[in-house]
């Protein structure tokens, strides 16, 4: 189960920092202004933690990798949907709720049904 976790965190902490990536552009012209800069200082980073969370989810899977790939999915939607809402100030609609909603019970189905 720790491996699992770990994935877990890996893929949001990755989340979290390609938010940034792409959206600080929306928050400061430097961002906007320096594109290639902001993508080679973030990829490499982005990159050890989407394979670490990888190795972990698929270890705790006995190999298989499809769980990986949606539990990654999914934390990258409740990650994008907080950010948006907490820093850029954009609204939680029904729709957007329901998406939530949707990306809990996947990465529930995914941790509790093995």
């Amino acid at each position: 189960m720790k491996s699992l976790f770990f994935g877990i965190l890996c893929f949001l902490l990755a989340q979290v920092i390609i938010w940034f990536q792409t959206n600080a552009q929306f928050l400061n012209t430097w961002a906007k202004d320096n594109p290639w800069t902001l993508s080679l200082v973030g990829g490499t980073l982005i990159s050890i933690l989407f394979i670490k969370g990888t190795a972990n989810v698929a270890g705790f899977y006995d190999g298989l990798i499809w769980p990986s790939r949606i539990i990654s999915f999914a934390t990258g939607i409740l990650s994008f949907a907080f950010l948006t809402w907490w820093i850029l100030k954009e609204p939680l609609t029904i729709k957007t709720i329901v998406c939530l909603v949707l990306s809990f019970i996947i990465v529930g189905i995914q941790i509790f049904w093995k």
